[in-house]
């Protein structure tokens, strides 16, 4: 009559000490940590480039209706002044998209290049967990063999298991050694990686409001000849909205 198979549990031996599975899950933490942050970073910039362009294109829209509205035909120096309002938001607009240009092959496509690497890290982080779950399991299994009667035919048994945990063995240690000592390294990494691209990040705003503050210096220049300060413009206006409100027309009944 066949034995029935005995089961393969957990080995007694301890295969990875607890020190070096705490680092090990130390640094894969921070590695995740640094994946999530890389992803929402990289859809933070898109959003903000596409929202950039949409303010730009939406101020070139608003000028371009404002040179079609019927006052320009009446009145010379408003259309004077949207003429050169139009002339800057298309300025802006040209600037603004050298600038996303700049942010999208400094900053965005970096970003993405660097996502990129992470699932082939999660995949070796994997197979290192496969290789040490085979591990313990051949560990497990020369234990039983060694707790047994040493008959001829368990000896034979034994020593194939050992055959048999000898690589998986290896592959493991292996697999955990490499990881143990280059996920630190890519960890450090990321600074000398992103640098460049924070730096020409930060040169591409300060190109962009260089240019928009001498390109609405020169329309304040233009438009601005009356030399009335904001309250005044305020009151004006006020003053207009009164006139048109005693109109019958817009009355209240």
């Amino acid at each position: 009559m066949r034995g029935i198979p005995f089961k393969i549990g957990q080995p007694k031996k301890q295969i990875v000490s607890k020190t070096v599975e705490r680092d090990f899950e130390r640094e894969y933490e921070k590695l995740q940590k640094l994946e999530d942050q890389t992803k929402k970073l990289h859809k933070d910039m898109k959003k903000s480039t596409e929202a950039d362009i949409a303010m730009s294109k939406a101020a070139v829209k608003i000028t371009g209706d404002l040179l079609s509205n019927p006052l320009c035909e009446q009145d010379q120096t408003f259309l004077e002044s949207m003429t050169a309002l139009d002339t800057a938001m298309k300025r802006m607009d040209a600037f603004n998209q050298e600038k996303v240009n700049q942010i999208q092959k400094t900053v965005i496509d970096p970003l993405k290049k660097y996502s990129s690497v992470f699932p082939s890290l999660n995949m070796a982080v994997k197979r290192r967990e496969q290789a040490m779950q085979d591990y313990k399991r051949l560990q497990a299994k020369v234990e039983k063999y060694e707790e047994k009667e040493k008959t001829g035919p368990i000896m034979v048994k034994l020593h194939q298991a050992r055959e048999e945990l000898r690589p998986v063995k290896e592959d493991f240690e292996a697999k955990n050694k490499q990881l143990l000592e280059e996920m630190p390294k890519f960890y450090h990494s990321r600074i000398d990686y992103f640098q460049p691209s924070f730096e020409a990040l930060i040169r591409a705003q300060v190109v962009y409001f260089t240019a928009m503050h001498k390109i609405f210096s020169e329309l304040t220049d233009q438009i601005d000849q009356g030399g009335l300060t904001d309250e005044q413009r305020e009151e004006q206006t006020e003053a207009k909205l009164n006139e048109l409100r005693a109109l019958s027309i817009v009355a209240d009944d």
